[in-house]
This record gives C-alpha cells, structure tokens and sequence, in this order.
C-alpha cells in the first residue's frame, strides 16, 4: 500500500462512511477512483446539454401554449384552449415510465453513455416534428394528433433522459464536489428553459401577432434539430463512467457472465430489498418538479389567461426570475458539500410551506416589481430542491440497479408531477380562486418536509456501493486516512460495546450464583 503522510490539513467537510469490502479485503489508496478533469468536463458537457433541450422545449411549450391552442384547438373556448394545450403537455408524462423502465434497463445492462445518445436523438426528432404539424385548419383532428404523437415521443425519451444524465454526472464526479458538479445539470435545465422563453420572446417582438399564429411559433421547435446535433456529439465523445465500468471489470474478473449476457434487472428485488430509498426518491421528485412546472410552465399562462397581465410583462418577468436561479443554482450546490443535501430539502420544503400564500399575495397585487419579488421567493425555494437532488437520487442505490430503480421511481412520481400545470388551471377556472395554486404548493411543502427528515445525507460520500472518488492523488490519500480513521473509530465503539455487553453478562451470571446459593434446589 501507498505511504501516507498522517499530518495531511484537516479537513471541514465530514468524513466518509465505512466502505464498500475491496477484492483485497481492505481499502488502499490504488482503489480510489482519481477522476480525469477532462472527461468530468465532457460528462458535465454532454449531460448538461440534453437536460437543457429537454427544458427548451419544456419553455417554449409552456410560452407558446397560447398559440398552440389557438392552432390546434381553434374551435374552443380561451379558457378550453388553453387547458387542452396544457394538457396535451401533461399527457405524455403518462408514458415516461415505460420510457424509463426501458431506457433504465438498458442504461445499468449495457451502459449510460449509449442510452443517453439514443434518448437525445428521439428527443430532438421528436422535438422538430412539432414544428412540422399542419395546422388545424389544413388537416382536422389529425393536428392534434400528431402533436399529442410528437409528445408523446417526447415523454418516452424523456423517461430515461434526465435521470440517466444525474447518474452519469454523479458517477463521474469526486465525491468532495459531487452536489457543486450536479447542480450543473438542472443549471442546464433553467438555461434551456432562459433561451427557449427568449427565443419566443424574441419572435413576438419582431413578428406581429397573425405571423406568430401562422407560422412563427414553430421555429423554436426546428431549433431542436441543430441542437441536438451537438448534444449527440458531446455524448458520444464522452466515456462511459468509472463507476460502471468498474462493474463491469469486476463482473469479469469473477467470470460471472460475459458482456453480452449480463443478468436481468429484477424490479421485484428493487421494489423489496429498496424501498426505503424509491419512496424517499419519489417524494423528492414529486417536491421538485411540481413547484418547478407550476413557477416555470403554468405561471406564464396564470399570468396572462388569469391575472390578465400583457402576455410580454409576463414572459419577461419569468425570464428575469430564471436568470436569477442561475447565480443561486451552483452556490446551493457547492453548499450542499459543505452542509449536507437534508438540510436544502427541509429548509426549502418549510420555506415554501410559509412562503406560498404571502409570494401569491405579491403576484396578484399587479406591480411588475411585487410580481417579481413574488417569483423570485418561489425560485429561491425551488433553487433550495433543484440544487441538490442530482447529486441525491443517484447515490440512493446501488451501480447494478441504479438507472433502473431511478428511472422507475423517478418518473413515477413525474406523472403527478406533470399534471400540475394541466390541474391547476382546471381548478382555477373551475372555483375562480387565484389562491390555488399557492395552496396545491403548500400541499407539496408537506411532502418535502416529510421526505427530508427520512431521507439519509449523501454529502461527501461515496456512491452506494461503490469505492470513493477523489478530484487528485492528495484528495485520495485524505479520504482513505478519514476513512481509516472512521473504521478505527467504528472498531472502537464496537469494543466498547462488547466490554458493555460482557460486564452487563458478568453481572447476570454473579445475580443467577446468588439466587442458586439462595435455592439450592435450582442448581
């Protein structure tokens, strides 16, 4: 083993827990994983960018949903519109279980690196299509159709697109800086929704509204097609992760089973032997993606459909609201290294248990400067969940089942997820109350409450079942004296335990002596 200098500085961040048994029987420093800067860049690169198509489109839907009603729906009510726009936004989350069903098995059989090429190429076809569809006008009811066939495309590529991007972040990053690397990829999440909002608000200036109509609002979707050009390059430049490559060195060198004949992932195993981690997964989820679809796709509809608000104010305002969750994005996930990922879970589900109505309150006083302040509470509160739970969900399961498990729960709970926007407007219209959706948020704070104190802290640890990994050779031989130290620790506690047990064993056999010299019939 390497020598080590015992008088490496200190440390603030907490130590690692007990390791995972090497094929050695004991931890060296050879079996820490010192992680290439370049291809972390390219991982953080390729990962970041697909995620931000995803929420391109997801932006440009949700700032166009007016005019897709008007085109696709033409026949209805303002208020049908754009509920049937919405909805056919929701609709495909339906399917993005079986997306990840497929894509996690996949992902942990043959590797996250090709299935996330393949779930970027669907996405940016699925994507371009969009912008294809005739109108109403021209084809009938087969207008609707092909949109709700383009999303739903779009929904089983998704399903496997953004957990397979936080394992292939989480599985390349170092341990010390996994929740600052995370946060980079829903980072890419708010850039891609910044750029799709702004390209939309870009063409509404420069068309006027009959252009925009007819046929400005499909080129943002045919931009889809040079960006996932890109992304697919990106992905394909980068490697597969150490963390399962490792799986399948060590699958070989056991001679287990070849390559091509890996075993089957068995969800009933994952279902009983995980539970704990998949509901803790799915109420994670559920807290994330319901306050982000209702601030970043309902609210420019609310805005304009319900507080009547200039469609161009309000498109702007949550543009600026973004651009401000980009700046706070890395710092909570930097933090996050340093304080843990449970404590942002419960701060922010509490902050927006007590923050919901009084943001609502500023939102519908009609001051472009209080709608902003009202946003930016609830953005602040999304930051809190979106800056951490990349660097989270991955390290709840085990490399062999870990897309599987991820992809099933996380998408999951993206079905209720998804409906908000759709749920929401509905109720909206339906009870006339302005409140709602600051209710259904107040709701979803007490599940994230409720999640953050069952979930178990991540924070500079090693992946579950996997070796630690460290950014350079001193970072390693730091981790493995903390994890000496802790193991010495744990060896120590574990004897004092045993010395508790032997006296309290001492101490009834001395009493059994006195009772049988008391009755020495007993003996």
């Amino acid at each position: 083993m390497d020598s080590i200098n015992n008088n490496t500085a200190a440390d603030p961040t907490p130590p690692s827990p007990p390791l995972i048994p090497t094929q050695s029987g004991t931890l060296e420093l050879h079996d820490i994983t010192i992680v290439d800067k370049v291809k972390l860049r390219k991982a953080i690169s390729a990962a970041a960018l697909g995620n931000a198509m995803e929420w391109f489109d997801f932006g440009v839907y949700g700032f166009v949903a007016f005019a897709l009603g008007k085109v696709f729906f033409p026949d209805a009510s303002p208020s049908v519109q754009m509920i049937a726009a919405l909805g056919t936004f929701s609709i495909p989350f339906l399917i993005r279980p079986l997306g990840g069903l497929f894509f996690g098995v996949m992902g942990d059989k043959f590797g996250r690196q090709k299935v996330l090429s393949i779930t970027i190429i669907i996405m940016a076809a699925s994507t371009f299509c969009i912008g294809l569809i005739p109108s109403y006008a021209s084809i009938g009811i087969w207008a609707p159709i092909l949109l709700l066939l383009c999303k739903l495309a779009q929904g089983f590529s998704v399903g496997g697109e953004y957990t397979g991007a936080a394992i292939f972040v989480a599985e390349f990053a170092p341990d010390r800086k996994r929740g600052f690397l995370g946060s980079f990829l829903d980072f890419g999440s708010i850039v891609g929704f910044v750029t799709g909002a702004g390209v939309v608000v870009l063409l509404q200036s420069l068309l006027s509204e009959a252009r925009f109509l007819d046929w400005g609002w499909r080129v943002p979707f045919f931009l889809a097609a040079p960006l996932g050009l890109v992304g697919l390059y990106l992905r394909h430049a980068a490697e597969e992760t150490p963390a399962f490559q490792q799986q399948l060195d060590q699958m070989e060198k056991d001679d287990q089973e070849d390559v091509e004949n890996r075993p089957r992932i068995s969800f009933k195993e994952i279902a009983t032997r995980y539970w704990r981690p998949l509901l803790v997964s799915v109420g994670l989820v559920l807290t994330t993606n319901i306050t982000y679809y209702m601030l970043l796709t309902y609210m420019p509809s609310y805005l304009s459909h319900n507080l009547h608000y200039s469609e161009d104010h309000g498109v702007l305002i949550i543009i600026a609201v973004m651009i401000g969750m980009l700046f706070v994005q890395p710092v909570i996930g930097l933090a996050s290294d340093r304080f843990g990922r449970k404590p942002f879970v419960i701060v922010g589900s509490i902050g927006l248990l007590v923050l919901a109505i009084p943001a609502f309150r500023l939102i519908i006083n009609g001051q472009i400067a209080l709608i902003f302040v009202g946003l930016f509470m609830l953005a602040i509160v999304l930051n809190c969940f979106t800056g951490v739970m990349a660097s989270t969900l991955p390290a709840m399961f085990p490399t062999r089942i870990r897309y599987s498990a991820l992809a099933a729960s996380f998408n999951i709970a993206i079905i209720v997820a998804g409906l908000t926007p759709t749920i929401t407007a509905a109720l909206v219209d339906s009870t006339g109350s302005l409140y709602l959706p600051a209710y259904y948020l107040m709701f979803v704070a007490v599940v994230g409450i409720i999640t953050g104190i069952f979930m178990k802290e991540t924070a500079n640890r090693p992946l579950r079942g996997a070796t630690p990994a460290a950014s350079s050779r001193q970072e390693a031989k730091e981790l493995l004296i903390q994890t000496l130290d802790h193991i010495e620790q744990s060896v120590d506690d574990i004897d004092a335990e045993i010395a508790k047990l032997q006296e309290q064993i001492a101490a009834l056999e001395l009493r059994k002596q006195k009772y049988v010299d008391l009755h020495p019939r007993l003996d």
